[in-house]
């Protein structure tokens, strides 16, 4: 009986101390400002750059190794260096606006952080450019 006690407090003992490294890991944390980037209406040609604003708010340095847009029209860039515990960062969009209509698209965001790949999502819809419209119809 004493053995079995024995063995069962060494097990629960290993079991904590085994849940206690897990918790205590270091890794980074995306803490976003927001996850979707809502461009609302935007006139064709004009300035599609937005930026995704994060704080890391883990326990060691956040390093984004490659961020992907779905699609062509989108041309992201990601910050160069490692963004350190409290420190924020900025994953930085440029959608082209030439086309008319809406657009929904999506970026992959690959990093070490605690969240391994991030999606973010950007939307909203391309009107015509009123100040184009009256010229080209005078």
């Amino acid at each position: 009986m004493k053995n079995l006690l024995l063995i069962t407090c060494l097990f629960m003992g290993s079991f904590l101390f085994a849940q206690n490294v897990a918790t205590s890991q270091k890794e980074g944390v995306f803490d976003f400002q927001s996850e979707v980037l809502d461009y609302g209406s935007i006139e064709q040609n004009t300035d599609g750059n937005r930026q995704f604003v994060f704080k890391n708010t883990g326990n060691a340095a956040i390093i984004i190794s490659q961020v992907k847009a779905s699609c062509g029209c989108t041309v992201v860039t990601k910050p160069e260096k490692p963004i350190l515990p409290g420190e924020n960062g900025k994953i930085t969009v440029n959608y082209a606006t030439q086309r008319i209509g809406s657009f929904s698209k999506t970026i992959s965001v690959i990093s070490n952080a605690s969240e391994n790949r991030k999606l973010l999502r950007i939307k909203g819809v391309v009107v015509e450019n009123e100040i184009q419209n009256v010229s080209l119809n005078n």
